[in-house]
């Protein structure tokens, strides 16, 4: 994964809930850190179409609905959206937008384990 700024400056935790009908039903992901990003409500729902029952499919594994999420909120789509608030920001003012997101992962996201020093 690419692994853009800001986002790869925090770490994000995420919830993949289940149902007791998996795999016939999508697991639902949820964002449990903040963001500014278009793709995730206030609520932390992410806008993920491979989870919809229209795009689901039974043989779908778990990482890969994960990689699809981690892609998806690495290179924000204004197509993919549950913020058309921040989504007309993006495509308007992309330098608020992102100093916006920058000023989020800094003030919500967790340390990256990984994240090497300057």
């Amino acid at each position: 994964l690419q692994n853009n700024p800001p986002y790869n400056a925090g770490a994000f935790r995420f919830e993949l809930a289940f149902s007791s009908n998996h795999p016939l039903v999508p697991p639902s992901a949820t964002l449990r850190t903040r963001i500014y990003h278009p793709g995730v409500d206030s609520e932390g729902r992410v806008c993920q179409p491979l989870t919809t029952r229209e795009r689901w499919e039974p043989t779908t594994r778990a990482i890969q609905v994960l990689q699809d999420l981690l892609l998806h909120l690495d290179s924000p789509d204004p197509q993919r959206m549950l913020r058309p608030d921040l989504a007309r920001e993006l495509q308007e003012r992309p330098e608020l937008f992102w100093h916006r997101a920058e000023e989020h992962v800094r003030l919500y996201a967790e340390p990256r384990p990984d994240t090497p020093g300057p």
